[in-house]
């Protein structure tokens, strides 16, 4: 599906961004990974082997971005793909017990750091002739959830930039999707229940009655990388299980 493409995916060192990174290299694709956990990442990467490399990455960072985006085209010709996966939360607070210093940090990281990755992409697709950007928000950027002040609003930050941006680099063969997960196993953002009651209560909440699991997200990634969604673009693909369907 990804035959003879270079994609960047940011945050690949745990959860759903390495699932993405091993993903898409078993569709066909050459992957730089970034992450700021270097030694683990570079651990990762080597058990792939020549299709993926890794360098250390601070996504905040543009000089860190011109590095990343040096290495794809040096070590694999181009850029075709990106996936904004990279992103960090503190846990749940209202905003009158929440500082200021979380927020801002969440907002850096998770929408400004979003931005440097499309900006830093732009000129080597077009050089490509067109690609594909998918931005990695959440359900939390879907609706007004209590308690994620900081977190919801740099995903709801990414849903907009998404749809700005895919207007704006349309004309150029650039296509720019968000996708949004609910409840999904295997990350920090999915705890494992501790009871039977407490499973339960969380399955109630979802209309397919089960958390999601890191495959399938990487598999709605992968496909949106893909020429097999060369139609689609500005689009919020949730994928929750029906978790807000109301």
């Amino acid at each position: 599906m990804l035959d003879g493409k270079t994609v960047i995916v940011t945050g690949a060192a745990q959860g759903m961004g390495r699932r993405h990174l091993e993903t898409c290299v078993a569709q066909g694709a050459r992957v730089v990974a970034t992450d700021l956990q270097d030694d683990r990442l570079q651990e990762i990467v080597g058990s792939i082997g020549k299709d993926a490399v890794a360098v250390a990455h601070d996504v905040t960072d543009p000089d860190g971005w011109d590095r990343v985006v040096a290495t794809a085209i040096d070590r694999f010709g181009a850029v075709n793909g990106l996936v904004n996966n990279a992103a960090i939360y503190f846990g749940p607070a209202s905003i009158d017990q929440e500082s200021f210093e979380t927020f801002e940090k969440t907002v850096r990281v998770n929408l400004f750091g979003t931005w440097w990755g499309i900006r830093k992409v732009i000129e080597p697709m077009r050089e490509a002739g067109g690609g594909s950007i998918v931005n990695v928000s959440s359900t939390a950027g879907m609706t007004g959830m209590a308690g994620f002040t900081s977190y919801g609003t740099s995903k709801w930050g990414v849903r907009g930039l998404t749809k700005c941006a895919a207007n704006d680099l349309g004309p150029s063969g650039i296509r720019v999707n968000s996708v949004h997960p609910g409840g999904i196993e295997q990350t920090g953002m999915y705890p494992t229940p501790t009871t039977e009651a407490e499973r339960q209560e969380r399955r109630d909440r979802v209309a397919l009655r089960r958390p999601g699991t890191v495959d399938e997200v990487s598999a709605l990634v992968t496909f949106l990388l893909s020429d097999a969604s060369s139609y689609i673009t500005g689009v919020e693909h949730v994928i929750d299980g029906g978790s807000i369907l109301g």
